[in-house]
């Protein structure tokens, strides 16, 4: 068991919908930052794969593989080829990656994704438009390829007052 300690909690939707991944799944978890959800995944009995460009703060696991990448620097995708049962991502937004992103999710893996949106320039930062979805831009992002389980676009006001945008996703 890895101690969760300064890696915080795992987001209320992701552990809402961790057990969409096939079990005995590969998770690829993307901008993992501390690993709340990475350790999350692993402690399910999942392997997982943890991106990010700072991995010093991943803790070690024999079933915690770590890349470290920046994944906005234009470099190659760090692990072209490779397919996950499961792909998760938090908080973070590089457009360019989505194509990538949703190639690296198998057929029947899911696509569990939770990120800021416009109208959270209200509560602060995120505020830039580059940074923010646009009113269904998930679900226009996965049309054709997912089957969407859940969705929501709203306001949430924990851990912070903020609008978001979330989605769990089936690869057809």
């Amino acid at each position: 068991m890895i101690v969760a300690d300064a890696r915080g909690v795992p987001s209320p939707w992701i552990v809402q919908w961790a057990g969409l991944a096939p079990a005995g799944a590969t998770v690829l978890d993307v901008a993992a930052g501390g690993g709340r959800h990475a350790v999350f995944f692993v402690e399910r009995g999942h392997r997982v794969t943890a991106v990010d460009r700072d991995t010093t703060a991943l803790p070690s696991h024999p079933d915690l593989e770590i890349v470290t990448a920046d994944l906005e620097d234009g470099s190659p995708w760090p692990l072209p080829g490779r397919r996950f049962g499961a792909a998760v991502v938090t908080n973070y937004l590089h457009r360019p990656l989505l194509p990538t992103l949703l190639d690296a999710v198998e057929p029947g893996g899911v696509l569990l994704y939770e990120t800021f949106m416009a109208g959270n320039e209200r509560f602060g930062r995120p505020s830039r438009p580059e940074f923010l979805l646009k009113d269904g831009e998930l679900l226009e992002v996965v049309g054709g390829r997912f089957s969407v389980v859940a969705y929501e676009a709203r306001l949430i006001s924990e851990p912070k007052m903020a609008m978001v945008q979330r989605i769990a996703a089936r690869k057809l």
